[in-house]
């Protein structure tokens, strides 16, 4: 595909039409494949190959999809890489899992080709962090609340002293509740913030990553800043009123 970066994805399929399929066409829009069918050569691939990208089937054998994706988000070295799930599953609570493992995104197969790169493209984007942050972004913002202090020109949050490790997602929504705190905001208006608006997101996707922006926040034993506003959305409040 003209224009657009190339990758090294590893694609762990073990439906081999299916990876023949995605083989071709990602090699065809200039991307380096290397195709897997099971999980144990998929991590080992990871770890040697060291892909940009992973196109990670549900179910594998060996190791499955599920599986080898929490690994992959236990590891320091492997949380933050990229990954899209593959499933036959349509089930919206199966698509909300796959999010809720670490995966950045998901497509139920079989999908069409243009839409697997429309989704590559968008997972990269917003991997790559600087080109997916919202335009309001400064780059020598330093947010602080209550005991969170997010210093944007080094993409570093803090919390009571200690670097929280937050996803690219995770850290977007934090710097636009940040900069908006004891506001009430939507899942829509969130998802407008956080995410590119080129590609379709559900607005479920928004619980999960508050989720995990809520797990990052409180490692630290502080109290639950984020506020669940019941029918309306998500707030940072501390309680206090200025």
């Amino acid at each position: 595909m003209q224009g657009e970066k190339s990758l090294r994805i590893l694609v762990a399929e073990d439906d081999a039409a299916l990876s023949v399929m995605l083989v071709y066409n990602l090699e065809a829009a200039g991307h380096a494949v290397m195709p897997v069918d099971n999980g144990v050569d998929a991590l080992r691939e990871v770890a040697e190959w060291k892909p940009d990208l992973v196109l990670l089937d549900w179910m594998m054998p060996g190791l499955s999809g599920v599986d080898l994706c929490r690994r992959l988000r236990m590891a320091t070295a492997t949380r933050h890489l990229p990954v899209i799930m593959l499933t036959a599953r349509g089930e919206e609570q199966d698509s909300i899992r796959a999010l809720d493992l670490g995966a950045d995104d998901y497509l139920v197969k079989p999908c069409a080709m243009d839409v697997l790169h429309a989704r590559v493209r968008a997972v990269m984007r917003r991997s790559r962090g600087a080109a997916a942050v919202p335009a309001t972004a400064q780059s020598d913002d330093e947010l602080s609340f209550a005991d969170i202090t997010l210093d944007h020109g080094a993409r570093r949050v803090t919390r009571a002293g200690s670097a929280l490790a937050l996803g690219p997602t995770e850290y977007r929504i934090l710097l636009h509740l940040m900069r908006n705190p004891r506001r009430v905001f939507s899942r829509a208006e969130i998802l407008a913030a956080a995410w590119d608006d080129r590609i379709h997101v559900e607005e479920r996707t928004v619980d999960v990553h508050i989720r995990r922006l809520r797990i990052a926040l409180n490692a630290t034993g502080g109290p639950d800043l984020i506020r669940t506003v019941r029918s309306s959305g998500y707030m940072l409040d501390d309680g206090k009123v200025d």
